[in-house]
């Protein structure tokens, strides 16, 4: 077999290959006779009809299992010799097969290059803050007032500031167009009301109607409403004032497991700071592998970047769907949100890669007992067995990106272990 490479760049090669006629026309006799064992021709008893009747009856079905049999099998044999590895499925192109002449193709595919990831200890940064404020402390603690927050009657006056009003109210357009709500409940300052609403509400007492109009201006977020005018009737029929609970021990023994609001204090802080550490690890983990894809010399092959996406774009499809939304019907521009994501998934393919090479470099490797550990932890999530988990990964070819994920996991910690890493607060 003769091959002949050219560099397009540095990913990317075209392989010129030419599989001796030999081997293309012992191939050709070798499905021949199969045919021969399988077809039925016309004036021959099964099995019986003479090789040259076959190969020119079914010669174009034969030779394209000839050249579907010898390709991908020419292929993989040239990039062996040459220590290469394709990251995608080569592109197989000019393909010429005739019997007694040789079979010739380019095939063309991404490869990735062994490559220098640098001086580990160049890398720096300074891990993000974990602290927790007493501040922070304060305002998580108010949210779970509001969170018990709870609406009393309201009698002898007209609506305040603050207030929820409980409205019989029709809207109508500039078109007339009414659409009638009973029983609504509207508390004065909530961001959803419109311009001007609240003001035309103050100091109506149960029982009041009124009639008013509402101008939205041309800026406003919903686009159907702005710059037109709209018509309300309202009949306020219940009054609401909001009342938060003291902070006091009384509140935390409502919350039901704290004796003093001291125990709730720090059990706050405490939820904070788990957060927090998670969030800084995050964020360091978000720039380490900001500054590792830096550090690859050359462009990153498009078909990983596209797979990245494609990933992206099935994770974020399934987190819909696990909202019980349906991806098609989310109004979604999804061409437009997968160019978004390119950017993106192009730093976290090439942050990869460089993990990859510090991973072969320093022959970081996975053992079967952290395969079977990790294969468990998802078992568990899913609510399988480890042996349905493994078989499945197994049928789909997933026990390799288990694999793969680990060792990166262990080059993360390898190159942490000699960043230049300041302390937090």
């Amino acid at each position: 077999m003769k091959t002949d490479f050219v560099d397009v760049n540095e990913t990317r090669k075209n392989v010129r290959v030419e599989i001796p006629s030999s081997v293309v026309d012992a191939e050709i006799d070798r499905i021949a006779a199969d045919y021969s064992r399988k077809v039925r021709v016309p004036g021959f008893r099964p099995g019986k009809a003479p090789a040259r009747v076959i190969k020119q009856r079914y010669k174009d079905q034969i030779l394209h299992d000839v050249a579907h049999d010898l390709i991908p099998r020419a292929v993989d044999d040239a990039l062996r010799e040459r220590g290469m590895e394709a990251v995608n499925t080569p592109d197989v192109r000019d393909v010429s097969i005739e019997q007694g002449q040789p079979l010739t193709f380019t095939a063309s595919f991404d490869t990735v290059p062994i490559f220098d990831p640098g001086e580990l200890s160049t890398i720096a940064f300074r891990r993000a803050s974990k602290a927790i404020t007493d501040e922070a402390v304060q305002l998580a603690l108010q949210r779970l007032r509001d969170r018990a927050a709870r609406h009393e009657p309201v009698e002898g006056r007209g609506v305040d500031h603050g207030d929820t009003v409980v409205l019989d109210l029709e809207r109508r357009d500039a078109g007339g167009k009414a659409e009638p709500h009973n029983g609504v409940s509207i508390e004065l300052g909530a961001k959803a009301n419109p311009p001007g609403f609240d003001e035309q509400l103050l100091g109506l007492e149960v029982g009041a109607t009124k009639e008013f109009t509402i101008h939205h201006p041309a800026d406003y977020p919903i686009g159907e409403l702005a710059n037109t005018d709209v018509s309300y009737r309202v009949t306020v029929k219940g009054l609401k004032r909001r009342v938060l609970p003291e902070l006091d021990d009384e509140f935390a023994k409502d919350l039901g497991e704290f004796d003093t609001l001291d125990a709730l204090k720090a059990r706050v802080r405490e939820d904070l700071e788990h957060e927090a550490k998670h969030a800084a690890e995050r964020e360091d983990r978000a720039e380490l592998m900001k500054q590792l894809a830096a550090r690859v010399p050359f462009e990153v092959p498009a078909s990983m970047v596209d797979r990245e996406v494609d990933r992206r774009l099935e994770d974020f499809a399934r987190r819909l769907i696990d909202q019980h939304v349906d991806p098609h019907q989310a109004g979604i521009d999804w061409n437009a949100f997968r160019e978004s994501q390119r950017g993106v998934a192009r730093e976290a393919v090439a942050a990869a890669l460089v993990l990859d090479e510090v991973g072969r470099r320093e022959q970081l490797d996975v053992t079967e007992e952290e395969i079977e550990r990790e294969v468990g932890k998802y078992a568990e999530r899913t609510g399988r067995t480890p042996a349905a988990v493994r078989a499945a990964l197994e049928k789909e070819g997933g026990l390799f990106r288990v694999y793969a994920g680990l060792r990166r996991e262990k080059s993360i910690d390898f190159v942490m272990a000699r960043a230049t890493i300041g302390g937090d607060s």
